[in-house]
């Protein structure tokens, strides 16, 4: 049945929207009807847009020993590629929020794609160091903005029981992004001379912008977030999630995401390096290590996505903050020629690092109302994004003298700020947004 009243030309001329018996919730995919057929076209648009976004941002990463070699770079110059992406994110994940409360999700989401898809091709034409750290930056606008409001989209569509495991399915398509950039890059580098492999990393993409077409055509906000435009003057400002009320969560909000953000970028922007060039992999075996690593992590999406339901939002986050800063102790401190070990426990880490985030779109949207959701969730996921982007510049540096796994310590205390920030934060498990 359809999940909101029907409109002229959409819902009585759609099939798929045409009144019927309502399927059961229950069962391993009961998420995902409950959703009605509305809210799953929302799922899909949110899911691949978040999976390419995923795809664009692991170009860089990716390519950045080819990138170090072609400019001519030290660790702390390409460390400064993921920061700076990292922080103008922060800008285009706020603004991003504010325009979803105000033109609403699907509009916002569109922006988003099309900004992030053609400053990654444009990276691919860029001719100096110096021109590629503007792309980039330009890039994060995009970026930071697409995930606060694809989970906002799916999140309204989704019931209280189910909103966990559904958000965290959506957050496993960041995985699925990982893999099919880990896939590209072996092919391309394979076959295609460094100096020009790079490029082409960056020119595919323009994949995501074909999404855009589809989510125009087929993907409507929830009922609730239409009626709230322009219903209150109050509709995306920053000065209410500053106000008594909503101060405190805005916060503990912001260190939470530090936290877990920091944790994570540092590993995903410093793993590839680490393992070609502290490991010795060529880049067929760098591959194979992340094939394993973002396995782990995709199981994690959906783990903990199923975990944050059943759990709760805060016990989820605390359970694998330590399980992660325990897996990057562990996995940087294998010694030499124990290759092997080092592919084992790829798959813990990237199922533990990943886990954790599976209970932020449902955990953030469940803190703030209708009327300022996609500020309050767009702000505070991307300040932390932003002020966690130290992290990764910070293993650059020390990287020189501290070697790559050495530095990567810096992510476990991330995750210790993660478990600070929830004393401040309520518990929001079955929470109806309103």
């Amino acid at each position: 049945m359809s999940t909101t009243p029907p409109t002229p030309g959409t819902a009585l001329s759609d099939p798929v929207d045409a009144p019927g018996p309502q399927p059961s919730a229950e069962g391993a995919l009961g998420w995902l009807r409950d959703l009605g057929p509305r809210g799953r076209r929302a799922f899909a648009g949110a899911f691949g847009g978040y999976a390419l976004d995923s795809y664009d941002y692991f170009t860089l990463p990716l390519s950045m020993v080819a990138l170090a070699a072609y400019f001519g770079l030290d660790s702390g110059q390409t460390g400064l590629f993921t920061t700076v992406t990292l922080v103008v994110s922060a800008i285009g994940g706020a603004v991003a929020g504010v325009v979803a409360d105000r033109i609403g999700r699907v509009k916002a989401l569109m922006i988003t794609v099309i900004t992030y898809a053609v400053f990654t091709v444009a990276c691919g034409f860029a001719p100096t160091y110096e021109t590629l750290l503007v792309f980039r930056a330009l890039q994060g606008l995009g970026f930071g903005g697409e995930w606060a409001v694809g989970a906002i989209l799916v999140a309204e569509y989704a019931s209280a029981k189910h909103r966990g495991r559904t958000l965290g399915a959506v957050q496993s398509s960041w995985a699925v992004g990982w893999g099919l950039a880990a896939i590209v890059y072996t092919l391309v580098f394979q076959f295609v001379d460094e100096d020009l492999a790079w490029r082409v990393m960056f020119w595919t993409g323009a994949l995501p912008a074909l999404l855009v077409v589809w989510l125009r055509r087929r993907v409507q906000d929830a009922p609730k977030a239409s009626e709230q435009l322009g219903a209150s003057p109050r509709t995306g400002s920053f000065t209410e999630i500053f106000r008594p009320g909503l101060l405190r969560t805005t916060l503990f909000a912001v260190l939470l995401s530090t936290g877990v953000q920091g944790g994570y970028y540092t590993l995903a922007t410093w793993v590839p390096t680490y393992l070609k060039s502290e490991r010795g992999l060529t880049v067929v075996g760098t591959g194979g290590y992340l094939t394993f690593l973002i396995s782990g992590a995709f199981l994690g999406y959906l783990t903990g996505g199923y975990l944050t339901d059943r759990l709760g939002r805060k016990r989820n986050i605390v359970l694998f903050a330590i399980l992660s800063a325990a897996s990057i102790l562990a996995y940087t401190n294998i010694p030499d020629g124990a290759n092997g070990l080092l592919l084992v426990l790829g798959f813990p880490l990237g199922f533990c690092m990943s886990a954790i985030f599976s209970g932020f779109g449902s955990f953030l949207s469940e803190l703030y109302p209708t009327a300022v959701r996609g500020t309050g969730q767009g702000f505070t996921y991307n300040t932390g994004r932003a002020i966690g982007a130290v992290f990764p510049t910070l293993v650059g540096f020390l990287a020189d003298s501290w070697g790559v796994g050495g530095a990567l310590v810096f992510g476990a205390i991330g995750y210790g700020l993660a478990v600070v920030a929830l004393v401040g934060l309520p518990e929001t498990r079955g929470k109806e947004l309103l």
